[in-house]
């Protein structure tokens, strides 16, 4: 029996008790309240061992839920240390990414600035050579021009000049 339960006999008991007039006393069942006490002196050892295992219970739950607790917030860490590991990683591709991609672009300016003075060389060269040839060409139509004029100054002289009597 609990021990609220003896608590509420003895109670009734004392209830049910005749009331000495003009005072605070009680005529009691002896035989009932030394029963109930002798219930209450069992049952008081064993409410307080059931307090102690409910003690013992809620100190197991307890230590179990800090050992969770401290499982779940070691999780936590090393969850937040992945993420900061995965974002310096991120932050360190996107800086080699910028990196790579400025070093190209200055690359390619450098390889087109290149390109562009070797195309100035070569179509200079080619413009030279293209200019001793038109000068060659050149050259050559005057001499066809002045040699076909001498030839036909020389037909003309032919032609005017008296005939000679052959010999």
């Amino acid at each position: 029996m609990d021990i609220q339960h003896l608590v509420d006999n003895l109670e009734q008991a004392l209830n049910e008790s005749t009331r000495i007039p003009l005072s605070a006393f009680l005529l009691v069942n002896e035989e009932k309240v030394y029963s109930l006490l002798d219930q209450m002196r069992v049952a008081v050892p064993e409410e307080i061992k059931r307090a102690g295992r409910i003690e013992a219970e809620k100190d197991r739950i307890l230590a179990q839920a800090k050992e969770e607790a401290e499982r779940i917030r070691e999780l936590a860490r090393q969850e937040a240390g992945e993420l900061v590991k995965r974002d310096a990683i991120v932050n360190a591709a996107q800086n080699r990414a910028e990196n790579i991609v400025e070093r190209a672009r200055r690359d390619s300016e450098a390889l087109r600035q290149d390109a562009d003075v070797y195309i100035m060389e070569v179509l200079n060269r080619l413009e030279e050579d293209l200019t001793r040839t038109l000068t060659v060409v050149h050259n050559g139509l005057q001499k066809v021009e002045h040699e076909r004029q001498a030839a036909m100054q020389a037909a003309a002289m032919e032609s005017v000049e008296p005939a000679r009597p052959a010999r």
